[in-house]
Formats: C-alpha cells, sequence, structure tokens
C-alpha cells in the first residue's frame, strides 16, 4: 500500500482511510440506515476511492460488522469494570445514559437498528448483534451475581430486555424512557437480591 492514496476527486489523502470510512458510516447509518447508504456515498463522505474501500473492507456486508465492533468491543467495560461501584449500583447505572444524538434523543442501539435492517440471520453483521446482546446479558448476570442475587442468569435477562425496550421505546416515541426504565430496573434488583440477614435457600 503506498504512503499517500487519491480521493474520489483525485486529491491526495494521507493514511487513516480505514478509520475515515469507519467515520463516514458511523455518520451515514445512524442517520438514514444502513440499506439506505451504498458505498459509492460512504466513499464520497469519506473522501477515498472505492478502490482504497475495497481494500480495506470485501465489501459493505463486512463494513458494516465492523462499524458494530466499533461500539463496545468491551461490553460496557467502562462501567462494569469499575471499582469505585458495588455491583448493585453497576446493574442500575447501566440505565444511567445520557441523551445523544439528533435533537438530544437517545439513538436507537445501533445492534438493534442493524437487525431490523437486515434480515439474513447469517449475515456477519446479525451474528455480531446477536453476540453482543449475549454478551451484555452474560455480564449482567455476572454481576448480579457478585451482589447476590438469587438467580443471577434470570435477573440478567431481565435487565437486558428492559434496556433494549427502553432504547426502543424512546426511539419509537422520541421521549425518554431511561428513567422509567432505572425505576423499574431498582425494583427488580431488590427483589433478586435478599435483604442483608436474610439466609439463602441451600
Amino acid at each position: 500500500m503506498t504512503e499517500l492514496e487519491k480521493g474520489p476527486q483525485h486529491v491526495r489523502r494521507g493514511r487513516g482511510a480505514r478509520e475515515r470510512i469507519l467515520r463516514a458510516s458511523q455518520q451515514l447509518f445512524r442517520e438514514q440506515g444502513i440499506n439506505r447508504t451504498g458505498m459509492d456515498q460512504l466513499c464520497a463522505v469519506a473522501e477515498v476511492s472505492k478502490r482504497t474501500a475495497y481494500q480495506h473492507f470485501t465489501g459493505k456486508d463486512q463494513l458494516v460488522a465492523e462499524y458494530l465492533r466499533q461500539f463496545d468491543p468491551d461490553v460496557m467495560a467502562g462501567l462494569f469494570d469499575r471499582t469505585d461501584l458495588t455491583p448493585r449500583d453497576k446493574l442500575l447505572a447501566v440505565f444511567d445514559l445520557p441523551g445523544s444524538g439528533t435533537d438530544d434523543l437517545t439513538p436507537l442501539c445501533p445492534y438493534i437498528a442493524a437487525a431490523v435492517e437486515i434480515h439474513d440471520p447469517q449475515h456477519p453483521a446479525s451474528e455480531c448483534a446477536r453476540d453482543y446482546k449475549i454478551a451484555l446479558a452474560a455480564r449482567l448476570a455476572e454481576t448480579a451475581r457478585e451482589a447476590g442475587a438469587t438467580n443471577p442468569e434470570e435477573l440478567g435477562e431481565q435487565l437486558a430486555l428492559l434496556l433494549d425496550g427502553a432504547s426502543a421505546r424512546t426511539r419509537v416515541l422520541n421521549l425518554e424512557s431511561f428513567p422509567t426504565a432505572a425505576a423499574i430496573a431498582a425494583v427488580l434488583v431488590d427483589n433478586a437480591i435478599p435483604a442483608k440477614g436474610t439466609r439463602k435457600r441451600k
């Protein structure tokens, strides 16, 4: 690969084409959807030629999967790996998400959005979305176990489902749903974790 490359208008560009393509995909996929975004538009926004794009990605399918992997590769490590929060606090902090995106609306979860648009369960992006959702539920269950939940796997699934529901409802109604979801989560967590002094059943 050469030191410099030429973009669509034959303007010499520096290195970093892959990063520009990913940034363009993050912008366009979230603004107008995956299916409505073509490679020509992606290349134009990223200021790279299609030849350069296909040197970094075998096709749009691979690009969509890589786009998803950029969001949260370590499954909320910034939250779950914190040492200043108790396990219970971590479970509730999952719902303390800042508003972002157009009009300060929390965008629809990119994994859900991709699954809605892509109907092929064997598509690399579908597999990536599925793997992430399974990993998130597992991380919630692990934290629930640390918090002393009697059935951590069940609580993890409940919180994962509640999180996805809040994301979708926020997007559909154009209203922030995470505070309500956080209140429901607190009830689920408190019901799942025995009060101090209560002996667990063997």
